[in-house]
């Protein structure tokens, strides 16, 4: 769910045979490739795989060559560069909730991921 000011779009998806994770990952790119110009963004998340990703293990796993601390292949690795890529255009501010915890956005973002699983999980 991307917001400026009152405006709000609202975005969701899914693919057949993934992962929470994966999903997460996914949801974060495609919120920033939405935005057609670089931008200062606030991303909430209540993934912390997402965040602590971003925040302590990317820089390393690029300075490894992909490679995590105990030097096997960074798990979606595909989706951490995509978001790399994204994460360059912006000036971004990383925030994290608990999920389910009543927070409106996280709660509506939880909604639309629902809606991605019945409408595009079933292939």
């Amino acid at each position: 769910m991307l917001r400026y000011g009152e405006h709000e779009k609202e975005l969701y998806g899914g693919e057949p045979d993934t992962t929470n994770n994966r999903m997460e990952l996914q949801a974060a790119i495609q919120a920033l490739a939405s935005l057609n110009r670089a931008c200062k963004v606030v991303l909430t998340t209540d993934s912390q795989y997402l965040r602590q990703g971003i925040m302590q293990w990317l820089a390393g796993w690029k300075r490894n060559g992909w490679k995590t601390a105990a030097k096997q292949p960074v798990k979606n690795i595909d989706l951490w560069q995509a978001l790399d890529e994204q994460v360059a255009r912006h000036e971004i501010e990383w925030r994290w909730v608990k999920g389910h915890s009543g927070h409106p956005g996280n709660e509506r973002a939880d909604q639309l991921a629902n809606r991605g699983v019945e409408e595009f999980g079933k292939a």
